[in-house]
Formats: C-alpha cells, sequence, structure tokens
C-alpha cells in the first residue's frame, strides 16, 4: 500500500512572518508555522520576522530573515565582522547570560528527551570570565581566489572558505601568526590544495599558543610535494619566528581524499615540534595532533571540579580517553595514583613526557583504545573511579558493556555532546546520578561541555 502523501504548509520562496519560539540545540531559531518546524539560522527567541522559505523536507524547513518587525530583548552586537556568514560562533549575537541559560537548558532536554532520564540534582554551571579571545588553538581552513589566499573557517553546512583577518574567539598571537604566512603564501604563490580535484600543496593551517609560556607551535597540512624553496627561506627566518614567539614550525603529510585533518606523519621544519604549556602547576609537552582542551582559562575549572570529586573517595583512578594526560597529570599532582588510556600515539607520547617534566610517578600512559584496555582485566587492576572523556560519538556499546562488567564505584563522565552523553547514560542501568556540571568552554558558540558525576546504585 503506497505511503500517505502529507502536503506541506510552505513551499520554496514563501515569505511569511515567523515568530522565534526558542533555540534548536544547533543554536537556530526554531520557530512552527501550522504544525510544521521551521528552522531560522541568526533568530532568536522574541524574534517577530519576515521570513523567505529556503529549504523543505518532510520533517522540517529552514527560513531565512528578511527583515526583522521585533527583535528579541536578549539580541547584542555579535563583535565578528564574519557573523553570521562564518558558522564558527552561532551565538554571538545573544546576551551571555542567556547563552549559559541556552546550554543549561541543551543538556536538560537531552536527558529528559534523548535519555528518559529523570534528573535528580540541580544542574551548576561554571560560566567563563573570558568569552572572546580564549583559544588556545587555531585550526584553519584554505581555498583561493583570483590568485589570493583565503584563510578561515568553513561557512556553515559547507566546504566554502569564509576569509577573515582576525577570529576573535582564537588568543591574539595565533591571528598575528596566521596573517605573516597568509603573506608568505601570497608573496610566493603557495599551491592550495582543492578537495574535488585532489590536487596543491597546502591542506590546513594550524597554530598553538600557550597563554602561559607565550610560546606557538606553527604546523601546516600538506600533501607530498615540495615547498618552493624562496617561500621556506623565509618562513623559516630565525628572527621573524622568534619575534612571532613561534618555538617551531612542522609539517603534517596528508595525501588521503578525507575530511579529517591531519595524517599519520609529522615533521619538524624548524625548532622544536611541541610547544610548552603551563596549568596551574604543571608543565605540558604539546605536539600538533595531540588533544588538549581549547580553552585553557576553564580547563582549570573542570579539572578542579574532577578532582574535587575524585578526593571525596580517593583511590586508583582509570583516565579514558585521557588525550595528552591533562586530566591524569592534574589528579596525579593531588596525589592519586592514575592510568591514562588513549589510542593517539602522539598524545600518548606527549603525556609520558609531560610526566616526566612533572616529576609524576604515579601516572602512567597506555595507548590502547578504550574497547582494547577495557576487554583486558589484567592490565586495569584495582579502580576506584573511571573517567571517561570521549569524543562527540560518545562511547562505543562495548565501552558501555565493559563499565558495567568492570564493576567500578565511581564514573565520571565528561561530553562536548549532550545528545550522545544521554545516549550513554541511559545505558548506565546501575548507576545514578550524583551531580551534573555544565563549563562553558566554548563561549559564542552552541558548544556545550558537562561533566557528570555517576554512583553504583547500591554503593553508599
Amino acid at each position: 500500500m503506497p505511503k500517505e502523501k502529507h502536503t506541506l504548509p510552505v513551499k520554496l520562496g514563501d515569505h511569511l512572518e515567523l515568530t522565534v519560539e526558542t533555540l534548536a540545540s544547533s543554536g537556530d531559531g526554531l520557530c512552527r508555522h501550522e504544525g510544521y518546524t521551521l528552522f531560522v539560522p541568526t533568530g532568536l527567541p522574541g524574534d517577530v520576522a519576515r521570513c523567505e522559505i529556503m529549504k523543505t523536507t518532510p520533517r522540517f524547513g529552514v527560513a531565512r530573515v528578511i527583515q526583522f518587525s521585533q527583535q528579541s530583548k536578549d539580541r547584542v552586537a555579535a563583535p565578528c565582522p564574519v557573523f553570521p556568514e562564518c558558522g564558527g560562533c552561532k551565538l554571538q549575537h545573544l546576551d551571555y547570560g542567556q547563552q549559559m541559560a541556552f546550554k543549561v537548558q541543551s543538556v536538560t532536554d537531552a536527558l529528559k528527551r534523548i535519555g528518559k532520564i529523570k534528573i535528580p540534582v540541580a544542574i551548576e554551571t561554571v560560566p567563563a570570565e573570558r568569552t572572546l579571545h580564549y583559544r588556545n588553538k587555531g585550526s584553519f581552513a584554505l581555498s583561493h581566489r583570483r590568485g589570493k589566499p583565503r584563510i578561515g573557517f568553513y561557512k556553515e553546512g559547507t566546504h566554502e572558505v569564509v576569509d577573515s583577518g582576525t577570529c576573535d574567539t582564537v588568543l591574539e598571537p595565533i591571528n598575528a601568526i596566521k596573517e605573516w604566512v597568509r603573506g608568505l603564501m601570497q608573496q610566493h604563490r603557495l599551491s592550495i590544495y582543492h578537495e574535488k580535484n585532489h590536487k596543491g600543496l597546502i591542506r590546513g593551517l594550524v597554530v598553538r599558543h600557550s597563554p602561559e609560556t607565550e610560546q606557538s607551535l606553527l604546523g601546516f597540512v600538506t600533501t607530498t610535494g615540495e615547498f618552493p624553496p624562496k617561500f621556506i627561506e623565509q618562513l623559516l627566518n630565525r628572527k621573524s619566528l622568534i619575534d612571532l614567539g613561534v618555538a617551531g614550525v612542522v609539517r603534517n603529510i596528508n595525501n588521503i581524499k578525507t575530511n579529517v585533518i591531519f595524517g599519520n606523519r609529522t615533521e619538524k621544519l624548524w625548532g622544536n615540534d611541541f610547544l610548552t604549556d603551563r596549568l596551574g602547576d604543571l608543565e605540558f609537552q604539546l605536539s600538533l595532533t595531540s588533544f588538549f582542551q581549547v580553552n585553557p582559562f576553564q580547563t582549570v575549572k573542570l579539572y578542579d571540579s574532577i578532582k574535587e570529586w575524585v578526593l571525596q573517595k580517593p583511590g586508583p583512578v582509570v583516565d579514558a580517553y585521557c588525550g595528552n594526560g591533562g586530566i591524569s597529570l592534574w589528579l596525579a599532582k593531588a596525589g592519586i595514583g592514575v592510568t591514562g588510556v588513549d589510542e593517539s600515539t602522539a598524545s600518548v607520547d606527549d603525556a609520558k613526557e609531560s610526566a616526566k617534566r612533572n616529576n609524576l610517578p604515579n601516572c602512567r600512559f597506555v595507548k590502547r583504545t578504550i574497547e582494547q584496555f577495557l576487554a583486558d582485566p589484567d592490565s586495569i587492576g584495582p579502580v576506584q573511579t573511571l573517567i571517561v572523556d570521549p569524543p562527540r560519538k560518545g562511547c562505543s556499546e562495548q565501552v558501555i558493556n565493559a563499565i558495567s562488567q568492570l564493576n567500578v564505584e565511581r564514573v565520571i563522565y565528561v561530553s562536548c555532546n549532550p545528545a550522545t552523553l544521554a545516549r550513554d547514560l541511559s545505558r548506565l542501568t546501575d548507576y545514578s546520578i550524583k551531580a551534573i556540571k555544565v563549563i562553558d568552554m566554548f563561549p559564542q558558540t552552541a558548544h556545550v561541555e558537562t561533566a557528570v558525576l555517576l554512583k553504583q546504585t547500591l554503593s553508599p
């Protein structure tokens, strides 16, 4: 029997007066017309605007604002000259207090709707004191137009690079280094990678910076071609690099047709192949590809929250998806025995070096997938608290099952995605939520960082 066709109440090109009711988890305004859901990019709750229908699907549509007849009381002037064209910061036009309320609501909605979880505790918030110029890493996309390099971030939903001389969320030295490189690339007409024909040399530009040591690491992501000799000569000019605070220049080789930024091989071109960073009393070694939280100012607050929870009942800790070992080292500094686990060679190598630098023998690191590590009980030993800080896709079913079999008393789940957090918490049926914190690691964006303390239901 053929499916019944439903007639949509809107069609492409329609002009409608719409009232934005709330924000979707994406940060887009959300409204309804005759029961049909419409997303309005840049729309805020309380906006009333004449809009044009730009896209329709059976379940939802997308509309663009033509003219406001009434603007939200929470709307503010966005500082960025390419907002909202650039897809990086979708909430620059929203009052910061309301940004925090939106992020708490995103977590609440995900837990209730996706996880079917009745939230037993009040959600604590840890807002950012610094809402601009906080990111310690810039990963820039490149393209070219009329012989000039375009360096910036992708327009949302596309691979079109929005060119900008500055980004208001990165630490200022990153902008200065990026613009210096732009000048050299333009002067020497460097070939920029074209993803459709898989030709060109420069695929991406990555700059890391430490606000504590004032060191920067400059990285090029390239195919296997060669840099022009005169470009290299100017790029590796020692005085220029020292004046910019660059501690090292590296090149990462990625010759595969992929959206993944980095390849497997990184070469040193000048100086060190890492930078030295500091958080609190700890010193870290960071290579180009190793994972480290991008907001050092909020990272300290996140790590302190985790330490506070662990010290409520001290004992051995396993830090899964440990990256370069930030959480592990923070806990080890407090006298806690920690095993950090990650599948990234670069991250684990950095973590081991950082443990040596800080003289923390009570912290060991293992290069394995989390699935492999948890499936091998002999390698784990006694565990009082398991910390998981997975990527956006969350924990695999194998990891969730292994947590239950590990029979660990306490789990701390750190998440950058409320949807997968809710899904995973709903599967950890032997545990109950004891505390939730929303730590704003990404001001001006719709990204949400959450830390949750779980205890076994039958534990005291």
